[in-house]
This record gives structure tokens, sequence and C-alpha cells, in this order.
């Protein structure tokens, strides 16, 4: 027997003091108003640097914009096989914005536990995820616990706004403190309810759609309200939407999805988030037209514009995507501009070591259930490290049902107080497994 296994078997830490600490934590973490933007990172990295320094690690800032705050913070636990590229855990400071008149009794940043879950902005997106990074790693270095590779944490100050001043800042000019074999990031969950009612399912996210926002603009002839005209840009735009969004369901069914159907044994539940990893879907979000302020109701404008929000599966080609919508809407009137710029590394591959140690670790603890890899509809700083060659996994450890994965972002955003408990101890198994 290995001192490696012999570690696993008998190193159990005191669970029930570090978890009370990592909720504390949470809690903690969850009250510093890191919002972005502006996105001022400086009290969570004083928090996070106080906490790793305590637990015998040797965080280092990177600065990559002094003026509003932006800090990247790195640490790296040194493993035993230095010849092998490291596990990099990857998780943000900065959480978007809220409408705390919606949030009623509830202080968004309160970070209270009520009906046995965390309440607060950024709880699930990501700082639960952060804490579990944070706090599995310093219990491997308390516990003495040498893990089978370096393992370094990264936590950046911009994920909400494409990760400009965060990874993509730090990749730029830090690739080698943060270059790593497989990352571990956000992504995919535990559920009972999402992906095959019924059954416990865990989602390991492999990859992610692309994000193409496209701009719809219509011109036409400005006039008076009360003089109807044939040339008019909103209802030119009207028309053109309709067209837009009717795009046809078409192309075979991705490799992941197949891995999916073939994981559960059959057809996968129905409802928006399973629905929108399995096509290419398209949001209407913004409309624009008018003209004065306050807008006049008798004053035809001569140009309309609206926002669609697009969201491409792995492997398909934006441009053609766009091309075909200017060709259903066939209007010379019409614009149709993408104004986002899709990446698309593609899936990363789940036949690996560390995603077998995450089955393992999940298994662990939630024997019934079903590990496979999954899309995830939204994006997230993973891409940016996918387009580098790393091999990126979203590992959320823990069970939520529909309604509570649906609080990301939203005025209810929470997680469940033991399931955080319990995917802390996931997270930490998969860190101290071999790989």
């Amino acid at each position: 027997m290995t001192l490696a296994l012999l570690a696993f078997l008998f190193a159990e830490p005191d669970w029930t003091s570090i978890e009370r600490h990592a909720v504390d934590l949470l809690q903690r973490y969850v009250r510093i108003q890191s919002v972005n933007p502006p996105a001022d990172a400086r009290e969570a990295a004083a928090l996070f640097e106080a906490e790793l320094k305590q637990g015998g690690l040797e965080p280092r800032r990177f600065v990559s914009q002094p003026e509003t705050g932006k800090v990247n913070l790195v640490v790296r636990l040194p493993g035993r096989d230095r010849s092998k590229k490291p596990l990099l855990l990857l998780n943000h400071f900065d959480v978007v914005p809220v409408d705390r008149a919606a949030w009623g009794s509830i202080d968004p940043f309160g970070g209270e536990i009520k009906d046995g879950a965390i309440w607060g902005r950024g709880t699930l997106d990501m700082k639960g995820i952060g804490i579990m990074h944070l706090v599995a790693l310093t219990t491997l270095k308390r516990a003495g616990i040498t893990p089978s590779r370096d393992i370094v944490m990264l936590t950046t100050p911009d994920e909400e706004t494409n990760g400009t001043y965060g990874v993509v800042w730090m990749a730029q000019n830090h690739f080698p403190e943060i270059d790593a074999e497989y990352v571990l990031d956000e992504g995919g969950m535990g559920t009972r309810d999402v992906f095959s009612p019924g059954k416990l399912v865990f989602g390991v996210a492999v990859g992610e759609k692309q994000v193409a926002w496209i701009r719809v603009r219509a011109k036409g002839t400005a006039g008076h309200g009360s003089q109807p005209i044939p040339d008019n840009a909103n209802e030119r735009l009207i028309s053109a939407l309709a067209r837009a969004l009717d795009a046809p369901a078409r192309g075979r069914v991705h490799p992941v999805v197949d891995e999916m159907r073939r994981s559960l044994g059959g057809a996968l539940a129905s409802n928006k988030y399973v629905n929108a990893i399995q096509k290419n879907t398209l949001s209407l979000t913004t409309l624009r037209a008018g003209v004065g302020e306050p807008l006049k109701a008798n004053v035809i404008p001569s140009a309309a514009e609206a926002t669609i929000d697009c969201r491409l599966l792995p492997g398909v080609n934006a441009e053609e995507f766009v091309s075909e919508m200017r060709a259903r809407i066939n209007d010379p009137n019409v614009t149709v501009e993408l104004i986002s710029t899709p990446n698309d590394p593609g899936a990363s591959n789940h036949k690996t070591p560390l995603f077998e140690a995450i089955s393992r670790a999940i298994l662990r603890y939630h024997p019934s259930a079903t590990v496979t890899p999954i899309i995830v509809p939204h994006g997230t700083d993973s891409v940016k490290l996918r387009m580098r060659g790393l091999t990126a996994y979203g590992l959320t450890p823990m069970v939520l049902d529909l309604a509570t994965a649906g609080t990301m972002h939203s005025d209810q955003e929470r997680i469940p107080v033991e399931e955080f408990k319990k995917g802390l101890r996931i997270m930490f198994d998969v860190l101290r497994s071999e790989f």
C-alpha cells in the first residue's frame, strides 16, 4: 500500500470544525460587495490572502488595473510529481449587480442563513465554489497531504465582463504562473430533476456554447404618426425579427449530448436548461426605437434596432450562422451584425484520469448517482484556457433542484448549506486523488 493511499484512507480531517469555518467564511465573503462594475477585488483578495497565509500557503497578487482595484490572486501547493503540469483551480471574486428592492427582506450582501440555505449575491456564481477551492486547498496543506501534482488556485476580478482584467490578462502577461494540464472551474451540477426526472445525475461541464450577440438594424422613412407609410422602420424590424428567430433546427446531435443520453439510458428531461444545451438558441434581448426624450408617440423613426443573444453549440461556424440569418431576413434595408467574438475551442476530452477522479469522489458521497459530461448553455472563463489547449471541467459538487439552480444572477440567489458542506468534501477528495 502506497503512502498516498494510506494518507487517503486515514488522514480524515475534522470535518465538523472545517465545515463550520467554511460556512462562516462564505458568509463573510458574500458580505464583501465585489460587484462588477467596478470589480474592485481588493477586500475580497485580502480575505483570501489571510486565510491562505494562516493555512501555511503563500499567495501572490497580480494587479491588472490598479486604479479600479482589479487584483488577481495566485497560490500554489507543490505536488509530488513536478514533471506533471498542475491542476488549476479557477474561480472569480466579482459578482453581478443586484436590484435590492427585488430581494425584499433579504439583504443580497448579508450572507444570511434561512430555510437551510445561504442567501446572497454570488453564493452560486461563484463564491461558494471559490470557498470550496480555498478551504479544500488549505485543508490539504494542514493535513500534511502532498497532492499527486502541483495545485494552483487563480482567483480573478473580472469574469463577469469577459475576463478582460482577469484570466485574459493573466494568460497574456503571466501565463507560466497558471499554465496547467487541467482546470477546475464552475459549471454543471448534481440534480434529481434537471437532466432526467427522478434520477440523481451529476453533470460535469466539458464545454460551453459560443456567445454570438447579433444586432439587427432596420432603416425606413421618418414621418408623422398620423399618416401611416409602408416604409416604417419599426414594422420592418418586427418582420425581420420574426424571420431571424425562425432558425431551423438542423445538424447532428453534439457528441457530448449523445454521451449524456447513453449515460442516462434514454431521453433527457424537457426544460429550459436541457433544451438549451441540445441546440443553437436565440433570445431577443433588446429593442430600441423612437425619437425624443421622452419618446414621441406621434413620430415614426427612421431607424429601429434590436439585439439577439445567440448561443451556438461547439463546432457551429458563427459567420455561417449570421449569413444564414441575413438570407432568411432577405431585406436590403436591414443589417445583421455580429457584435461579439465567439470562441470555439470545442469540448474537453472527458476520458482522463482527472474526470475519473471526479467521478470517484462524487460516487463516494452519492453512490446511486450517474456522472456524465455535459455542455453548459452559459459562458465561463474556462473557454479562454481551452483556447490555449488546457483540459477544463466545470464542477459544482452540490445537488441542486431546478428552482435553486435558476437563482444564479437572480434576486433569490442561494445554495443549500448541507450541499455546500458535502461539496467541500467532494472537492477535497478530488484534490487528494491520484490523477
